[in-house]
């Protein structure tokens, strides 16, 4: 189901009437319905991928909260490492099977051919499962915020599967952190007409980002793009422009609607855009840019590599790997590698 379909403008007001009508208790489980079926809208069966990844992650909390109890301090830490360790392979074991099994097969199977033997790997005629890589991601910084001990293991699975599957943010962003959307489902959200108001206009202007600017921006860049050849350089300099705004209306748009869905229901997702083309260096950018997903990066990569505490060659090899596994996440393709290099 996607936001700017007629079936969501139909779903939507439905579900916040009736969770406004809801006794605070059941609230949870009802959003926990509401996104489950919005997810499904796809492909029924990739509701069991969201479910498998958020039982994964749920027991990896508990059983990471568990070993603090142990009195040997090196078993705890061994033991919390291994839970961690095993959350971490057996997630991105089920985004690499889905999104990059594909494309690590081709390229290894053109890498044996100069040598003239001829490799061949089973091939899974599957369709990538929507969003699989946001809410791995979120699901994933959960696992480790309870490794630090930033927040307790939930112990309620329904709360937590509601997390992970937040229908507002779930396809497209923001990437949330535990500490922040995981807190707010225990909240009691009362209606609130400035709140409401707030939400709603900020989706509109989401849909007119999508519907409007980036449409009729793509309209312009592709009548270009199309016959690259025989354009001259100005107008191939005007539409690569053109580009840049078509792209960031239309990641924008998606943002600014969850973000306004979430906060018609009483909950407030991060920024995930902050006036990026307005940065004053690329570092600026970056911090302005799907922040969600920067910050992802720095927090649970670029600082666990070592960040910049361990030198200015370590720093420039520790932004290398995080650029080139932003560049991979964004796609299974080289070109998406080399973007990120």
């Amino acid at each position: 189901m996607q936001f700017n379909s007629l079936q969501f403008l139909m779903f939507f007001p439905v579900v916040c009437l009736l969770y406004y009508i809801i006794p605070h208790r059941f609230r949870y489980l009802f959003l926990l319905a509401c996104s489950y079926y919005f997810y499904m809208n796809w492909n029924p069966e990739y509701g069991l991928l969201i479910l498998t990844s958020t039982v994964l992650t749920y027991s990896s909390g508990l059983l990471i909260e568990s070993a603090n109890k142990i009195a040997d301090e090196k078993c705890w830490r061994q033991r919390k490492k291994l839970y961690v360790a095993v959350s971490f392979v057996s997630n991105l074991s089920i985004l690499f099977s889905f999104k990059y099994y594909g494309f690590a097969a081709d390229t290894a199977a053109k890498a044996f051919g100069p040598l003239n033997v001829e490799v061949q790997f089973p091939v899974f005629d599957v369709v990538l499962p929507v969003g699989i890589s946001f809410y791995t991601f979120q699901a994933l910084s959960y696992t480790m915020d309870v490794y630090r001990g930033e927040i307790y293991a939930e112990r309620n699975f329904f709360k937590y599967a509601l997390f992970v599957s937040f229908f507002p943010q779930l396809v497209a962003g923001p990437i949330e952190r535990s500490k922040n959307l995981l807190i707010q489902i225990n909240e009691r959200h009362r209606f609130d007409f400035n709140r409401v108001r707030s939400g709603l206009l900020l989706m509109l202007y989401g849909y007119f980002q999508k519907v409007v600017l980036s449409e009729y921006l793509a309209l312009a860049v592709d009548g270009v793009y199309d016959s690259y050849a025989e354009r001259t350089g100005f107008q191939l300099l005007a539409a690569t422009v053109l580009f840049a705004f078509q792209i960031y209306c239309d990641f924008g748009s998606y943002s600014n609607i969850a973000i306004g869905a979430a906060r018609v229901m009483g909950f407030r997702l991060m920024e995930n855009f902050n006036t990026p083309y307005f940065a004053g260096s690329v570092a600026d950018f970056w911090r302005r840019w799907h922040i969600s997903l920067s910050s992802w990066f720095r927090d649970y990569l670029y600082i666990p590599l070592g960040g910049n505490r361990k030198g200015k060659l370590r720093k420039y090899f520790n932004l290398m790997i995080v650029f080139l596994t932003s560049g991979l996440w964004h796609g299974a393709s080289w070109h998406c590698v080399v973007w990120g290099a």
